[in-house]
């Protein structure tokens, strides 16, 4: 029997579902031939199928060592690399496998997922699209095409490329799932509606869509879907991301009903759950907020190079109003609305970390200037006409003492709302962010509100004048006036299109993306008390606020 046969009936083995006999196969094979690297590559994928992925790990290495010109057996070992979180590694695999072998789909693919999870958009874009120009049907490098294109604010674009995707597989319920995400985006709720609705018709358990579409619906009794999301929530397989997902979307359908009792039953466990995946603490929130005043306990007046870029920060908490607020001046002719950029953070969050691992807490002039010049590198990747671009990413509030510093000349609007309206606004909302874990818990919320109300009176102080309060509440009942005096902060003239915000066709990713298309109500800074009740707790926390 040639070495040939004897692999294809351990093949053979693992394809009828019987991995712990292929295994043993294989492994034996590898006593009689040590030096036989497809089979150390096979041993990798039987083990990488059953979860094992150390031992993955290790027989792709050993792949690689008797054969470095091994394409697939780098590639395997990124995919490895990849579901251990290890993404650095992983990337330096697949530009191996594509090194080795260029005309490489998948690993193109792959390496395009990487550098979208760590932010590299305009490079997991060329990725993709190298891939798709391999091989043209590839339905899943259209899918991630599209979200990475939405993500860069390329709504159109993104679109068309989910399409194709459903063109070319007209049964991927994810694919479909993305355009609904997309059009939701753009407030196109029915559109969006039947994409969810087609993504569950295709995937029944696909939680993920369930949620979104409970978001956009209006629930009566007798609706179908409650009945499917609780015959869901039975089941005993669930993810714990999958449970949290399903309470989420049943709160939303008690708040709907009027169920008071069961809305908060749902409410709670799914917040339970997501503290829980994210194990969060609140003392981590409480020490870097410490540090960070350490760092501008006395501060510098840098001065730079003037920059045709002018950013205007939108602070403050989560559900505040940020979103509204970007949506007024992003309606201006002169301005960009960028959203919630992740940049400032990317920026910061390493500069922290070494300073804490030294023990030390003054910054430098070169730190700084550093800060400046990589964040309007990054904004000017946008490519647009307009030269005042808007970031509002809500607890860039913690690094204000870092944007005055890079950014003397930045405009920052900080956005102050009633803090149990705030607070219960962020209770009921799923944030798909990990870095909101304090949202999860109505202790860890009322003691997070405590830590940005104190570090927002510590930046009023050290930097007097320098920072635009706007509260929700004033720019509800006075549009107009608080509408002049913000875009005279902002030093941009009057646009009658600012008060007629919610005509824009910008696409918003925040939760508040279909709130941000209806004309200026009043009124939501009340709902919280339909729950008094039962939010006694953080009532009581945040009566001082």
């Amino acid at each position: 029997m040639t070495l040939e046969s004897k692999i294809n009936s351990v093949i053979a083995l693992y394809s009828n579902g019987q991995i712990e006999k292929a295994i043993e196969g294989v492994e034996a094979l590898i006593k009689d031939y040590p030096n036989e690297a497809l089979l150390h590559n096979i041993s990798g994928a039987f083990y990488q199928a059953i979860g094992q992925l150390n031992e993955s790990l290790d027989s792709f290495e050993k792949a690689i060592t008797i054969n470095s010109d091994y394409a697939e057996a780098h590639y395997n070992l990124g995919f490895t690399l990849q579901q251990l979180g290890q993404l650095e590694a992983a990337m330096k695999s697949y530009e191996q496998a594509i090194a080795i072998k260029h005309a490489y789909p998948n690993a193109h693919n792959n390496l395009g997922a990487i550098l979208q999870e760590l932010g590299q958009l305009d490079a997991a874009v060329k990725s993709y699209e190298q891939a798709i120009a391999i091989k043209p049907d590839y339905a899943d490098a259209y899918n991630n095409l599209g979200n990475a294109l939405r993500d860069l604010g390329q709504m159109d674009a993104g679109v068309n490329s989910l399409k194709k995707a459903i063109a070319i597989k007209p049964d991927y319920a994810q694919a479909h799932n993305n355009l609904g995400v997309s059009f939701q985006e753009r407030s196109q709720v029915d559109d969006a509606v039947k994409q969810y609705e087609k993504a569950i018709a295709l995937k029944p358990d696909y939680v993920s869509a369930h949620h979104h579409l409970s978001v956009l619906k209006k629930y009566t009794a007798s609706d179908p879907h409650i009945a499917q999301m609780q015959s869901l929530l039975s089941t005993s397989n669930l993810s714990q991301s999958d449970r949290t997902h399903l309470c989420f979307a049943l709160a939303k359908v008690n708040e709907d009903l009027g169920k008071q009792d069961e809305l908060f039953e749902f409410l709670h466990e799914g917040n339970r759950l997501r503290k829980e995946e994210l194990n969060y603490s609140l003392d981590n929130s409480q020490n870097l907020s410490s540090i960070i005043k350490k760092m501008f306990s006395s501060t510098l007046s840098p001065s730079y190079e003037p920059s045709t870029i002018q950013p205007v920060f939108i602070v403050g908490m989560l559900r505040s109003g940020t979103s509204l607020v970007e949506q007024i001046i992003a309606s201006h002719h002169a301005v960009y609305g960028a959203g919630e950029l992740t940049t400032l953070a990317d920026l910061i969050e390493p500069i922290l970390n070494d300073h804490l691992a030294k023990d030390k807490y003054k910054l430098s002039g070169k730190t700084f200037l550093s800060i400046r010049q990589q964040y309007l590198e990054a904004l000017s990747r946008f490519n647009v006409p307009e030269d005042v671009i808007t970031d509002k990413m809500p607890l860039n509030c913690q690094y204000i003492g870092f944007i005055l510093s890079a950014f003397p000349e930045a405009k920052i609007v900080h956005m102050k709302r009633d803090a149990r309206a705030t607070c219960w606004s962020i209770y009921k909302h799923y944030f798909s962010s990990a870095g909101n874990g304090w949202a999860y818990n109505l202790d860890d919320l009322a003691g997070f509100y405590g830590i940005y109300s104190n570090i927002m009176d510590f930046w009023h102080q050290t930097f007097p004048d320098k920072i635009y309060d706007l509260c929700y509440e004033d720019l509800t009942t006075n549009q107009e006036e608080e509408t002049r005096k913000l875009l005279e902060y902002c030093e941009l003239d009057w646009d009658e299109n600012c008060l007629n915000f919610h005509t824009s066709k910008r696409a918003v990713k925040t939760a508040s993306a279909l709130q941000v298309r209806q004309k200026m109500y009043q009124g939501s800074s009340e709902a919280w008390k339909k729950h008094e009740e039962y939010l006694q707790p953080l009532i009581k926390a945040l009566s001082s606020y």
